[in-house]
């Protein structure tokens, strides 16, 4: 691991150096009073496992639905926001941003850092709001540097009832690690997590979505029962590891504002008519089968200001149907693992031979 990987933001202060928590919050959140501070201070810290999987927060719970379904209460089609939390966790030089031309090796790019910075004093805070005001929750997958950056912003994460699972150390691969390295990579994260926000991690997302062949062995040891590392299906499935059921809830590159709409081609009625488009041809194919919409979304992308406003115009219209099921994606992997009868199960050779996530041997 190069050294200035495993580096902050170039010497930004830490939330706890920067004053109280009410004044981070104040200043993470803006004049609009994006984290409401006053509220945060008298609500206590979310118990150490987190919520358990439930319909709170969905639309689901409409009496009018009944019946057998692939979904709880019978829903028709189950939404997954995935929010990642990167900013303070990239390297002081190098990592990529909205500036096309490279900087020069080992020199501390300024602007880039800010650019990842506006996550943790914006994005998240503005994506907070949105998800509080449509009454979802959805994952959060956290850098462990990110974590220690920005600790109060990761415990209000959890306070508002969503998932803290774990996205690395630092915002770097592992899939070139020896297995152990790797496997102490992913564990710094889950101990960094744990110890700032009291809840424990059970589902990974690598950089890039690559792992090494290695990685459900390593994630089912440490305790992992989900990974997202693959966007080959619109539901979740099982994979058999070592006897055990390991799940893979899908993650998505065409619905992610990291490789769909980057900033020198963000076309914003285009994106919200994807996102519509997505969501009704799952909402139709849901009628027979079990169907999943996956979005991704970064602190320092989707967080800006107008792509929030895309955001609730098509949580809006989502929400007004009465039989999707809008769910963290550790809720999905409990609910697949109780539903086994209905879930696809793949019996993989070794990934080293088939090239998709399976066992290492």
């Amino acid at each position: 691991m190069k050294k200035n990987e495993e580096q902050a933001t170039g010497g930004l202060p830490t939330m706890l150096e920067q004053g109280s928590r009410r004044t981070f919050l104040a200043r993470a959140g803006g004049a609009a009073g994006l984290l409401a501070a006053g509220a945060m201070l008298d609500t206590p810290m979310a118990a150490a496992d987190g919520p358990r999987p439930s319909l709170r927060g969905s639309n689901v719970e409409n009496p009018m639905n009944s019946g057998k379904g692939f979904w709880p209460n019978g829903a028709r089609l189950a939404v997954s926001i995935s929010l990642m939390f990167e900013g303070g966790g990239q390297p002081i030089s190098g990592a990529g941003g909205p500036i096309p031309e490279p900087i020069e090796k080992g020199v501390p790019d300024l602007p880039t850092n800010a650019f990842f910075a506006y996550g943790y004093y914006e994005g998240i805070p503005r994506a907070l709001n949105l998800f509080d005001k449509h009454k979802i929750k959805v994952s959060s997958f956290m850098i462990g540097k990110a974590v220690e950056q920005a600790p109060d912003l990761a415990q209000e994460i959890v306070r508002r009832g969503h998932e803290a699972a774990a996205h690395g150390r630092i915002w770097s691969n592992s899939y070139n690690l020896p297995r152990d390295q790797e496997k102490r990579f992913i564990a710094d994260c889950v101990e960094t997590i744990h110890r700032i926000t009291g809840q424990q991690p059970i589902g990974w997302n690598a950089y890039w979505m690559r792992s090494s062949v290695h990685i459900l062995e390593t994630l089912q040891e440490l305790g992992f029962i989900y990974q997202i590392d693959e966007p080959s299906h619109d539901e979740p499935f099982i994979i058999p590891v070592k006897g055990k059921d390991f799940v893979t809830v899908p993650y998505t590159f065409h619905m992610n504002d990291i490789s769909s709409f980057p900033f020198e081609h963000y076309n914003p009625m285009a994106y919200e008519q994807a996102l519509k488009d997505e969501f009704d041809q799952l909402y139709e194919e849901g009628a027979s089968r079990r169907r999943l919409m996956l979005i991704g979304m970064h602190d320092r992308i989707n967080g800006h200001a107008n792509r929030i406003r895309v955001l609730d115009r098509f949580l809006t219209y989502a929400t007004s149907k009465g039989d999707v099921w809008f769910a963290r994606k550790d809720e999905i992997a409990k609910w697949v693992l109780a539903h086994r009868d209905s879930t696809p199960i793949l019996q993989r050779g070794p990934a080293s031979v088939t090239g998709l996530p399976g066992s290492s041997a």
